[in-house]
């Protein structure tokens, strides 16, 4: 098994999206960041393994957004993290799941994604 850190949506190094998600923002808009965050873990996981080894499944993600008191659709972000996994994964992409909005995050970050991987060998 492999168990990441949380991930933000950073591209060599630098966070691309800070802020907090309030109810007029465009939840399909963030769909790249949250991808990116989500790319990030999984890339941080796969790093760990050796090279006869290979991400499995995903047993379980978590969401964490950064988010407005009244904001209501974390599941909605987790949804574009969900989908980037099963692309990348199929049907074993799909894992546990948990969406948990925060009052902030490291460095201003929109989304954390946390990742628990089981690993195969070739």
């Amino acid at each position: 098994m492999v168990f990441t850190a949380g991930m933000t949506p950073r591209k060599n190094g630098i966070l691309t999206h800070t802020g907090t998600f309030t109810n007029d923002f465009d939840l399909e808009g963030c769909k790249e960041t949250v991808e990116l965050a989500a790319s990030n873990a999984l890339a941080v996981a796969r790093r760990l393994l050796t090279d006869k080894e290979r991400i499995d499944s995903i047993l379980s993600m978590t969401v964490f957004v950064s988010a407005s008191g009244d904001f209501n659709q974390h599941s909605r972000i987790a949804d574009h993290a969900s989908n980037y996994f099963f692309q990348e994964l199929g049907e074993k992409g799909i894992g546990a799941r948990a969406a948990v909005g925060v009052a902030s995050l490291p460095g201003a970050a929109v989304v954390e994604i946390q990742i628990i991987a089981t690993v195969a060998e070739d």
